[in-house]
Parts: C-alpha cells; sequence; structure tokens
C-alpha cells in the first residue's frame, strides 16, 4: 500500500501552470528520489505535497496514509505526519545547536492544543541523545551557535530538528546536498541511509544525480513540470536521462 500518492497535480503560481498532471507513488519504509534541473517543479512538489503556498492545486489530488490531503492546511498536514526538510534550512541561527533542537518542544505543545481528529500531538520521533549518536558533528557544536557552523552542519542541524517532530511518517528532503563539498555530501547522504533503515519513509529531492541514486531505492524524473521516466536504480542508470537531468 503506497504511504504517499500524487495522481494527476496541477499546480499554479498565479497564472503560471508549474506541475502538469504530476503522479508518482511512495510505499512505506522507501526512499524515492525526485530528480530534475532547476526549473523542473521539484520544490513546487514539494511544497504541493506539504500545503505550503505558493502554489494552488487546481486538479488532481494528494492522498497520504489512506487520506485525501490535497485541501488539507499545512498545519494539519504536519500533523499527520509530514516532515519538511526545507531549501535554505531555515535555522534559528543566533541559538545554538542544542536550542534549535529543544525547539520541538514548543512545537509539540502547540500541536497538542490544535490538533484534531487525533492527529500529531505525542512524542518527538527521535530524541536529542538518538540525534547526536546519528549526527556526531553536532553532537561536538551543541553548545554553538547555529550561524556559526559549516554549511554541512547546518544541513544536518536542519534534518535534526525535522526529525524531533512527533507523528513523522515521512521525510520531505529538498536538495540536501546542494553546495555543500563531496565529502560532506556522502556523510548526509549515510546520514539519509541511517534513517531510512530505521523505518522512516523519504522523498529525497535532488540535483545531484549520482548521490540520489546511492541512497534511493527508486526514483523519478521531473521535466518541465511532468514526470517524464519513473523506475528502479538499476533502470534509472540504463537509461540515457542527460537532456533532464544535471550529470
Amino acid at each position: 500500500m503506497s504511504l504517499l500518492e500524487l495522481d494527476g497535480v496541477h499546480a499554479y503560481y498565479g497564472p503560471s501552470h508549474i506541475l502538469r498532471g504530476v503522479s508518482l507513488d511512495i510505499d512505506e519504509g522507501e526512499v524515492v528520489t525526485l530528480l530534475g534541473r532547476n526549473g523542473a517543479g521539484k520544490t513546487t512538489t514539494v511544497r504541493s505535497i506539504a500545503g505550503t503556498e505558493p502554489p494552488a492545486i487546481r486538479s488532481g489530488s494528494i492522498r497520504f496514509d489512506g487520506d485525501d490531503i490535497t485541501d488539507w492546511p499545512a498545519d494539519n498536514i504536519a500533523m499527520g505526519g509530514i516532515g519538511v526538510v526545507p531549501e535554505g534550512r531555515r535555522l534559528f541561527t543566533e541559538l545554538t545547536v542544542e536550542e534549535n533542537l529543544e525547539m520541538s518542544k514548543i512545537t509539540r505543545g502547540w500541536w497538542n492544543t490544535i490538533r484534531r481528529g487525533g492527529l500529531g500531538g505525542g512524542e518527538s520521533t527521535m530524541s536529542i541523545d538518538e540525534l547526536y549518536d546519528l549526527f556526531p558533528r553536532l553532537d561536538e557544536r551543541r553548545t554553538q551557535q547555529a550561524g556559526t557552523l559549516s554549511g554541512g552542519e547546518q544541513q544536518m542541524l536542519s534534518i535534526a530538528r525535522t526529525l524531533r517532530l512527533p507523528n513523522l511518517k515521512l521525510l520531505l528532503l529538498d536538495e540536501p546536498t546542494e553546495g555543500l563539498a563531496p565529502q560532506i555530501v556522502k556523510a548526509v547522504g549515510d546520514s539519509i541511509t541511517e534513517i531510512a533503515d530505521q523505518g522512516l519513509t523519504v522523498l529525497l529531492i535532488e540535483q545531484n544525480v549520482r548521490e540520489a541514486l546511492r541512497i534511493a531505492d527508486r526514483g523519478y524524473v521531473l521535466d518541465q513540470g511532468d514526470i517524464v521516466y519513473g523506475g528502479t536504480v538499476d533502470e534509472l542508470e540504463s537509461e540515457d536521462l542527460d537532456e533532464y537531468l544535471v550529470v
């Protein structure tokens, strides 16, 4: 059974038609990558799933864990178990590493107050100690301001903070390796693999084809707002997709 399913999603920024009938599915426990060049519609796909504005979905549907979430507000989608690590990391740069992670206590209290229909609330998906085991660099820098971390460390912190959210079932990662040195790319990729090994489902949005295919079970290729190819990693590696990808 698919945990996430997009069926013919058309999304717009104002009058601009960005997603043109996107369909994809992700089974529970999978790592699926969505590949494509800049401007292909990858981030719009993430925003459509997460319910953040823009874009506006004018047709098609998004189902998550058995529910049609197409018209749900972003808060309810997050409470239902979808966490997003966005482009740009969006950390509290003047707070320390540990203070950024502790911010989830505030978020949990807020969700417990407004949750409806049994969604949301509960304990964090991972404890701070578990996150330090997953990201030893953050443990070494727990008292350091987030704004003084390297780019790779900031990305690790952004992922770790999202893993503190309660009820997390699906992690959306939007270009997590962008702008990182090769050795840091591998470290971030290894952490994603370890997260998936613990049972979390992952949708990985990437331009780094080699790293994405090292991590993923399956993948889709997006071009000009449309899925042009989908298959296993082996199938993707055997196809000539250079016209759609940065290789």
